[in-house]
């Protein structure tokens, strides 16, 4: 007698509805600012099915939406890659620190809510290299459609996006000292660095919405979930390689908790993985420089010499000022019991210190006043910083942030090796090309010029380490020993026509089908500002650039 296999009904039916959720029109490869926009502008079509895979969790805790609990983030892996540079030549071969935002959300939920979109000469060079629809006027749209502003309304921001942005809501005096050391100085103040002029020095806005943290995710993906049938949001998924059936893309291969799977795109896989993990993920699948893979035993299903080449990044030093004002983050027995106090008053009211991003104030100024735009930006912390946050001091302080907006060092993104688990080689090469140096010598001397105003002074009672820095050659040391990233890596999977491009101004992969890339690798050159908002233009441009070509 034959063995019949019987199959219930039911099993039948489960079987379908797995094979269902292992197949979307579109696979976004990363939660980060462009990976929510994108996401969720797709979704708004009924008939169209996105799944975001990320390989951190959802971004929803109190620790991210606290502003200042970006004090215990940012120097640990708490939602955080925490990626090292390769020892740095131009920095006395010193390791850089590169931290990433891993959660939904991406960097938008670990950063400083620093809300800045760049200079508008940016974006119309990216035109004049060859990439029509990126200039500022064909840009803009997007910001605004992204951006709902509290206090700027037309004809440069919006009100109606899922973007919130607004004015700070921690009520600190020293925001009045920084003005007037301005003024003192010299400088122009500015209320508004994404409207008509970038020039100035003043207060920044910031992702934030009644004293909490407004990142991607929170805006573009969170209200989503769960409310359409057709947007599907996986965590924990570490996507190791893109899957290719003969030079397209149709899904990818991932890892979540431990278990191997595959899943598919009918119509595009879409890489938001971020400046340092796009172009790897592109290489662990053989996208990418050919003789660089075959060394490491990669198969090379394309040969794309740009990927991850065009890294670029702000170098940036800071000063810091030991002060005794309370008004100020530190780490004191008097500060303490303050601390407690505002975390009462956030707790009822959401204002007070702990709503601050850290970062209060900056601006744009130039070294040069023949300059077109401004060539370096600040950013004034109500803090004493020192290495990223991770080198801790008794007392309270102040620092100021200075980084140059358009350095001419260039780096990459390479493997380490075929292990999807490891990190990436990071090489922005800070400091490497000599105008860096000598660029950043001059934003050295115009943002002291600013810290030792009367204003400044009065607030302080001792500078931490460049008490004793005043000829040029001391200023070149003191950078060689401090510089490094203001966490804005870009272009190591540059948008563009010539050799040396990885996409399309469309976004598209040259030379393979269904596969796009929408982040911040894709800028052909480093914007003159924060990438944070960039990147959700990015994604809301993407949208709109693949429904255009159904």
């Amino acid at each position: 007698m034959p063995f019949v296999f019987s199959v219930d009904k039911k099993d039948l039916h489960n079987d379908k509805r797995d094979m269902m959720d292992n197949i979307s029109d579109y696979l976004v490869v990363g939660g980060g600012s462009g990976g929510c926009a994108v996401a969720s502008r797709l979704s708004e079509d009924t008939n169209t099915s996105v799944t975001v895979l990320e390989a951190g969790g959802k971004g929803d805790s109190w620790l991210v939406k606290t502003p200042a609990a970006v004090a215990a983030m940012l120097p640990t892996t708490i939602n955080n890659w925490a990626f090292q540079t390769v020892p740095q030549p131009g920095l006395n071969g010193r390791r850089g620190y590169q931290p990433r935002g891993k959660m939904l959300g991406g960097s938008s939920g670990l950063n400083a809510m620093v809300y800045i979109r760049g200079h508008r000469q940016d974006y119309d060079r990216w035109a004049a290299l060859g990439n029509p629809g990126w200039s500022y006027e064909e840009v803009l749209p997007y910001f605004i459609r992204s951006e709902n502003n509290q206090t700027f309304g037309a004809p440069y921001h919006g009100q109606s996006g899922p973007l919130r942005v607004g004015e700070l809501r921690s009520d600190n005096p020293f925001q009045h000292v920084y003005l007037e050391a301005a003024r003192q100085a010299g400088f122009p103040l500015n209320k508004d660095f994404n409207g008509a002029e970038q020039e100035g020095i003043g207060i920044y806005q910031v992702t934030q919405h009644r004293g909490e943290r407004w990142s991607a995710a929170r805006g573009y993906l969170h209200p989503f979930i769960g409310q359409r049938p057709n947007l599907k949001v996986e965590t924990g998924c570490h996507v190791t390689r893109i899957l290719f059936e003969g030079r397209r893309a149709v899904g990818v291969e991932l890892l979540q908790n431990g278990v191997r799977r595959s899943l598919r795109a009918r119509k595009e896989v879409l890489l938001a993985a971020g400046a340092l993990q796009t172009p790897q993920l592109l290489q662990l699948s053989g996208v990418g420089a050919g003789a660089d893979l075959q060394a490491l035993g990669i198969p090379v299903l394309h040969d794309l010499p740009g990927v991850g080449r065009n890294l670029q990044d702000h170098p940036d030093f800071v000063f810091k000022y030991r002060s005794t004002s309370l008004d100020l983050l530190g780490v004191s027995a008097a500060g303490g019991l303050r601390l407690a106090r505002e975390f009462w008053r956030y707790q009822h009211r959401r204002r007070g210190i702990v709503s601050s991003n850290g970062a209060e104030g900056g601006g744009f100024l130039k070294t040069d006043p023949a300059l077109s735009a401004p060539d370096i930006q600040l950013h004034f912390v109500v803090a004493m910083i020192d290495d990223h946050a991770r080198k801790l001091h008794w007392g309270h302080g102040y620092s100021c942030h200075v980084c140059l907006l358009r350095p001419q060092s260039i780096g990459e993104v390479t493997l380490a090796s075929p292990d999807p688990l490891a990190a990436p080689l990071i090489n922005p090469r800070f400091l490497e090309h000599p105008d860096d140096l000598e660029n950043m010598v001059k934003a050295f001397k115009l943002t002291r010029k600013l810290m030792d105003t009367p204003a400044m002074q009065a607030m302080r009672y001792a500078d931490f380490q460049t008490a004793d820095v005043h000829s040029d050659d001391e200023i070149r040391a003191a950078l060689r020993r401090h510089c490094d990233t203001v966490y804005h890596p870009v272009g190591t999977c540059k948008m563009g026509v010539d050799s040396m491009a990885v996409v399309d101004p469309a976004l598209r992969v040259h030379g393979l089908d269904g596969l796009r890339i929408v982040d911040a690798s894709i800028m052909p050159t480093l914007i003159g500002g924060n990438t944070n908002a960039p990147g959700m233009m990015i994604g809301e441009k993407a949208a709109d650039l693949i429904r255009a070509a159904k």
